[in-house]
């Protein structure tokens, strides 16, 4: 399967590499010899030894999340918990990918929040103009037309380049993003270590890198595009994950209790969990890997072929079908997730499909929340962890309930490029007053 994927390396070209360097840089765009050179400097960033650096400043952003809620007056707290979860990923990409300290929830209007929101948010003109630059990205580019403000462009890049220039001048080292990107300004960094997503959960996406092969350094303009897709990238998606993780325990009781369970069981000192206590949690990987079945990130994937690749029949009435160079092919992955032939009652939010016994039976290739191949997602052990951290530490203060303002089913809106509500997740937080 392997050498299958190669034959499809690239995502649609939905971007010109000459309309706008702030975008045209980043690892999602990129192609060829400059997307692997980009991929194998950013894959040591999430290493097991950086993962672990980088988890405790994770966890310092979800003990600021919950204390938040702890000096609260109100029992049972009333949330709007997408704009809750979009406020500490915000507060998390801040403090890993940018260095900086933010605090969204007490001062709701930073700058770093407002200007991410606008940027990650993808109202009607956003989708108008996504759907120029695909239809006529020539033109686009001569009339000069730009998916992101001037504000925000500006903002983003007047960050990196000062964070830069005080960490430089200062040798100030910190592990986080920029601090991976500030170093391969210098040249290749030679890297040892290897991932291992064994001790990570099911989710997790295997990631090749070679830094032997690395050539050339980074430019001031690749720091700048790569730490705002990182922003872009985890802000939406991640946030709309831990809604709809928080909506499907607060429906579903008897889940919440057993995880509950499992976390007060790795929880005994009341201290700050450590990164080999998270990843070794069997149901906390059950739940989480299910939400990504049932709720994906990406609701479809897109490659386009650089050689030619047919795909054969598995059955005598089927004819092969032969694919051509630049032959685009979308990979429905939300459709997949949801198709009983793969999934038992794939409405069902039921964690038990992805207990270590029950794994085996799933098909490969039909669970994809990250995509799959070369370019599958580079960050998703460092999406899994901050999911399981927000939650150890949500969960062992408080239980999510639904309320009366809490829309149950939940409906998607049709309007959205990936899955969202139809309306507000609003939940309860009720506190857990048997501590």
């Amino acid at each position: 399967m392997r050498e299958r994927l190669r034959s499809f390396p690239g995502p649609l070209k939905y971007f010109s590499g000459k309309i706008r360097r702030f975008w045209s840089k980043n690892i999602f765009v990129l192609k060829g010899k400059a997307w692997k050179n980009m991929r194998s400097t950013l894959s040591p960033a999430f290493t097991s030894s950086r993962m672990k650096s980088m988890f405790v400043l994770m966890c310092e952003n979800a003990e600021a999340f919950v204390q938040y809620y702890k000096e609260q007056k109100e029992d049972l707290i009333e949330a709007d918990i997408k704009d809750a979860f979009g406020r500490f990923t915000t507060d998390v990409i801040a403090n890993i990918a940018y260095g900086i300290q933010v605090d969204s929830l007490t001062k709701r209007d930073n700058e770093f929040f407002i200007m991410g929101k606008e940027a990650s948010v993808f109202g009607l003109r956003k989708k108008l103009i996504f759907f120029f630059y695909q239809c006529a990205p020539a033109l686009s580019n001569f009339l000069r037309i730009s998916i992101f403000g001037s504000k925000v462009k500006t903002f983003f890049t007047d960050l990196v380049r000062d964070t830069m220039k005080m960490r430089e001048e200062q040798n100030i080292e910190r592990p986080d993003i920029i601090g991976r990107m500030i170093k391969a300004k210098k040249g290749p960094q030679q890297e040892t270590e290897s991932t291992n997503i064994e001790e990570m959960n099911f989710a997790a996406v295997e990631e090749y890198f070679d830094s032997q092969k690395v050539t050339g350094r980074l430019t001031d303009s690749d720091i700048i595009a790569n730490t705002f897709m990182f922003f872009i990238a985890g802000y939406d998606g991640m946030s709309s994950v831990m809604s709809f993780m928080a909506y499907e325990l607060a429906v579903n009781a008897d889940v919440q209790k057993k995880l509950i369970d499992e976390i007060d069981k790795n929880n005994t000192m009341n201290v700050a969990p450590s990164y080999e206590t998270i990843v070794s949690m069997v149901y906390l990987d059950m739940v989480v890997s299910e939400t990504l079945r049932k709720w994906p990130p990406g609701v479809f994937g897109d490659r386009i072929t650089t050689k030619p690749y047919t795909i054969e029949p598995d059955d005598s009435e089927e004819t092969p079908v032969h694919l051509t160079i630049k032959t685009k092919v979308i990979i429905p992955i939300y459709a997949i997730h949801h198709d009983p032939q793969y999934y038992e009652n794939p409405q069902k939010f039921n964690p038990e499909r992805f207990a270590p016994e029950n794994r085996i039976n799933i098909k490969p290739y039909t669970y994809l929340p990250f995509g799959v191949g070369p370019r599958n997602c580079i960050a998703s052990r460092f999406a899994l962890l901050e999911l399981k951290a927000v939650f150890f530490y949500l969960l062992s203060n408080f239980e999510i309930v639904p309320i009366e303002k809490t829309q149950i089913p939940l409906k998607i809106s049709k309007s959205s490029l990936n899955l969202g509500p139809e309306r507000a997740i609003i939940l309860g937080l009720k506190r857990r007053t048997y501590l």
